[in-house]
């Protein structure tokens, strides 16, 4: 189950939406809640939710569906408006326990999404086999599935020992994205590693972390990481710069 604090910059992300719920800043009795969605994914408010995807076909099984996706809608909806009034009331245990309740229905979602979602195309000469390094098994695993929904080979290990004993025992990933704050070897160390291991020349390693560049003494090009990714991401932004860094080449001047 997916446990929700109540720290500002948290970021949930249901990768098969597209969609990443955010708490943007705590004061007092007041909490914003940010939502980002991809252009044809639309974000209402409760008032005109009731009126959306007038246009569904009227077959049997997408009846059904529109039945599941305005529930769902339904207690979305609601739930936010009850967090704002539990908020103003000073409710904010109440308050954490219904955006629980939102988070759980937008979960559901993702997996309504994923199951009517098409197999993704193959495109042997287009795809990338990425290495992600990360000690947060829950944020670990949404990062891999926007990856993988994005035409990524993903393979995933807890920390930068665990990275190294994958790297020795596998054909070199085409990238390795890394947490920089980890148990047992951290992101510094595991670069240094991995710029040290006959074999991995010109692997691609990108820094995936919430902590400032400047913690580190870490360079970027090839004898460092390759380019700094800062925690909380932009998952758009993120896909395309990570395919602009592994693609230069068609890098529009």
């Amino acid at each position: 189950m997916l446990v929700l604090s109540r720290r500002e910059r948290q970021r949930i992300l249901f990768p098969n939406l597209g969609v990443t719920v955010a708490i943007v800043r705590i004061c007092g009795n007041v909490v914003r809640v940010g939502v980002e969605a991809p252009p044809h994914v639309r974000v209402l408010r409760s008032e005109i939710a009731s009126d959306a995807d007038q246009h569904v076909s009227a077959t049997p099984d997408a009846r059904a569906a529109r039945h599941e996706l305005r529930n769902r809608l339904n207690c979305i909806t609601l739930a936010l408006s009850l967090i704002q009034k539990q908020i103003d009331q000073g409710l904010l245990t109440d308050a954490a326990e219904t955006l629980q309740s939102a988070v759980n229905d937008l979960g559901a979602l993702d997996k309504i999404a994923a199951a009517a979602s098409p197999a993704p195309v193959e495109c042997p000469t287009c795809r990338h086999r990425a290495l992600l390094v990360d000690d947060d098994a829950n944020e670990r695993e949404l990062l891999a599935g926007l990856l993988r929904l994005s035409g990524y080979e993903v393979d995933v290990v807890e920390d930068g020992m665990a990275a190294m004993t994958y790297l020795s025992e596998h054909s070199p990933p085409d990238c390795v994205l890394l947490d920089m704050q980890m148990p047992r070897m951290d992101g510094q160390s595991t670069v240094t590693a991995i710029r040290s291991m006959p074999g991995l020349e010109g692997i691609k390693v990108f820094a995936v972390t919430g902590l400032d560049q400047g913690t580190t003494d870490l360079p970027l090009g090839e004898n460092g990481v390759n380019r700094w990714f800062s925690k909380p991401l932009q998952p758009a932004e993120f896909i395309q710069d990570l395919e602009t860094e592994l693609h230069p080449q068609m890098t529009v001047a």
